[in-house]
């Protein structure tokens, strides 16, 4: 196998600090988002993975960095595919346009657009001018709306001075999913700063750090999503840009996610700072979000959640049960990683998106199969569902299995299994 090699001494991707305390070490991992056919498993990369916190600017961070071509110019993550994003992207279009824009006038931008996902309902919306900013080539070809403009690019500062140079300074500027993703995240924020007008809104959906403590959601670390945000790190990141924070959105995608509704300085927007901004400041101090022994004591709980839910695994497997993994994310990949988890445990993966049936898990190499082969005559007994944050919906998808006496894991918040045996 071929590993890439060790990171020189990390800094802080925002503050460029040395003082970090390490969280956690994942060890040398696959990429998590590095799907591959058994052709590629000999020359198949591995990189070292780092949680990071800066006893600084408070950032939680993976200080390993892998090249963004490498991660992101063939993806296959397809938001379109899953009908709970579908449904949140819609009611989103709506609030950002009735609550911020002129649709007649307006100029909207999104980077990390992935396959037009929010970009369609913003054109549904009215919206004069919808931009799309993604380097996946193979993910933004399937836009396809000529209401739509796509550049297949990342979002750097001279992209954003052709955007300005062609249609003015921008309204509204969104990332969803996207702002932790990115290793050069200053110039990407100097990018946002250069395109966003005097009045214009920075709107960005990550997955918000207080979750991530409070469910052990140590699923979400993996080289594509390098930051952990909370309103701290989000408000001194910002500081360095004259931008601030003037409102929040806690929203339950993505299993606990939050919404920064961010502006530069002296914007009409920077003189009215909700009520919940000042109360989340003072709660995450409370809570020791600006401290590095909070952290600490996360790791040593995720040590022993891995321990009992391999536990459960190899206890179902010495009673013969099959079981296969459901979700094959880069939650998934992570999770299977961290714990150890292997063909002793698990017998495949399943996946609803169709690109990436037939290929193999990262380092694990678990074949992924689509959720047809549930109605196979051999179905597994157990499914343990990477993809818990989406459990309802899985669970509809697939009520047919269940009816038929078949279970699934969940491995968080808490390990359990679906349905109690006292159902």
């Amino acid at each position: 196998m071929i590993e890439a090699g060790d990171s020189e001494q990390p800094c802080c991707a925002f503050c460029d600090s040395q003082r970090l305390g390490l969280v956690m070490d994942f060890g040398r991992v696959g990429l998590a988002g590095g799907f591959l056919k058994p052709e590629q498993f000999a020359s198949e990369p591995t990189f070292p993975m780092r949680l990071h916190f800066c006893k600084d600017c408070y950032a939680v961070q993976v200080t390993d960095k892998v090249p963004a071509d490498v991660m992101f110019k063939d993806y296959f993550y397809f938001s379109s595919s899953i009908g709970t994003l579908r449904d949140h992207f819609s009611a989103y279009a709506a609030e950002v346009t009735s609550r911020f824009l002129d649709p007649a006038k307006a100029t909207v931008l999104e980077f990390g657009c992935n396959d037009g996902v929010l970009l369609r309902p913003l054109a549904d919306q009215g919206i004069r001018t919808v931009i799309g900013v993604d380097p996946a080539s193979n993910v933004v070809a399937t836009v396809n709306d000529p209401r739509i403009k796509v550049v297949n690019d990342y979002f750097t500062e001279s992209v954003a001075r052709s955007v300005v140079a062609e249609h003015g300074c921008v309204d509204l500027i969104m990332a969803n999913n996207v702002y932790a993703h990115i290793p050069d995240i200053q110039g990407t924020t100097r990018a946002v700063a250069a395109a966003l007008g005097p009045d214009g809104v920075f709107a960005f959906e990550v997955h918000y750090l207080g979750k991530v403590i409070d469910e052990l959601q140590y699923d979400m670390v993996y080289h594509e999503h390098l930051y952990y945000y909370s309103l701290l790190s989000v408000m001194n990141h910002l500081a360095r840009y004259d931008m601030m924070v003037f409102d929040i959105k806690p929203i339950p995608i993505h299993a606990g996610s939050i919404r920064f509704y961010t502006c530069k300085k002296g914007s009409k927007h920077s003189a009215s700072v909700s009520p919940a901004v000042k109360a989340l400041e003072a709660e995450e101090r409370a809570r020791g979000f600006d401290r590095f022994e909070t952290f600490q004591a996360f790791s040593a709980t995720v040590a022993a959640h891995r321990d009992e839910l391999v536990g459960l695994l190899s206890r179902l497997r010495a009673e013969g049960k099959r079981i296969a993994g459901y979700g094959a994310s880069g939650r998934a990949n992570t999770m299977i990683q961290w714990c150890g988890i292997s063909h002793d445990h698990l017998d495949y993966m399943i996946d609803d998106a169709p690109a990436k049936a037939g290929f193999y898990t990262p380092k694990s190499h678990f074949q992924i199969h689509p959720s047809t082969i549930l109605s196979s005559d051999n179905p597994p007994d157990y499914l343990l569902v990477f993809a818990w944050s989406f459990f309802d919906e899985i669970r509809k998808r697939n009520a047919a299995y269940l009816e038929k006496g078949g279970r699934m894991i969940l491995p968080l918040p808490e390990v359990s299994i679906f349905p109690p045996s006292d159902a």
